[in-house]
């Protein structure tokens, strides 16, 4: 099994993801460009079993309906996607397990704040977390908006979901909004050490999305969200005492207007 990501150079800064499997067939995550990823898959000399979607976003599903018609694949997503995402056929259940070949999983999070529709994937190897595919619920850096959704159930999914996986796991989102983000983080809490050497990496080198990759461990490290008892970030925010939720929504709402 190998995992391609693939940066789709529009204005929304989208990543698609083709999981390629042992028996030359793929899944493709969140498809923006039908033909791209056509070509993508031709290269790769595979065949399309399935279609996931994280949510029913536009962004992430225009590329079903060319897909189904060339490849005759199935499309799996949020059971509150019906009528919503196109070629719907398999409705995705919390906690179900998905067998991808020898060893690999991926295990489906219902993930609701961005939207109500939205499921994100754990990739496991022999039960244990080594990856997650994060649409548009956890970014590097940040978190999705929620328009469409609620913040305070974002700020649950992210409590309980995302600050429970191991450090290592690796980060997979749906958009590319790294340097963006990190300097929102250096707004509020200016001395964050990471976020500087992260941001200069970026400004310092050619980068490419897709190139500098992170982990839980290191969204634990620079990402406000994930931050929520640090009193720098209280302190910008002008909080007295607050919850971590409070904290969230207020970090949620400043992120709106960035």
């Amino acid at each position: 099994m190998k995992i391609h990501q693939y940066y789709t150079h529009n204005d929304l800064r989208n990543f698609n993801y083709i999981i390629q499997l042992s028996d030359k067939t793929a899944l493709v995550i969140d498809p923006w460009d039908a033909a791209e990823i056509s070509s993508q898959l031709k290269s790769l000399d595979l065949n399309l079993k399935a279609i996931i979607n994280t949510h029913e976003h536009w962004d992430h599903i225009q590329g079903n309906s060319a897909l189904v018609m060339q490849y005759g694949c199935e499309v799996w997503a949020h059971e509150n996607g019906q009528g919503k995402i196109p070629g719907l056929t398999r409705c995705l259940q919390k906690d179900e397990i998905i067998e991808l070949d020898g060893t690999n999983q991926l295990l489906v999070l219902d993930t609701p704040g961005h939207t109500f529709a939205h499921l994100c994937f754990v990739l496991q190897q022999d039960g244990k977390a080594k990856a997650v595919f994060t649409g548009d619920t956890l970014f590097n850096a940040g978190v999705g908006h929620c328009r469409g959704g609620d913040a305070e159930t974002l700020y649950e999914t992210i409590s309980q979901q995302f600050q429970t996986l191991a450090d290592e796991v690796m980060v997979y989102p749906g958009h590319d909004y790294l340097e963006n983000n990190l300097k929102f983080t250096l707004n509020f809490e200016p001395n964050n050490q990471q976020a500087q050497q992260w941001l200069k990496r970026i400004e310092s080198t050619d980068y490419q999305p897709g190139s500098i990759q992170t982990t839980i461990g290191n969204e634990k490290s620079f990402n406000t969200f994930m931050r929520l008892g640090n009193l720098d970030i209280i302190k910008s925010l002008g909080l007295d005492s607050p919850q971590q939720k409070e904290v969230f929504l207020a970090l949620r709402s400043k992120r709106d207007n960035w």
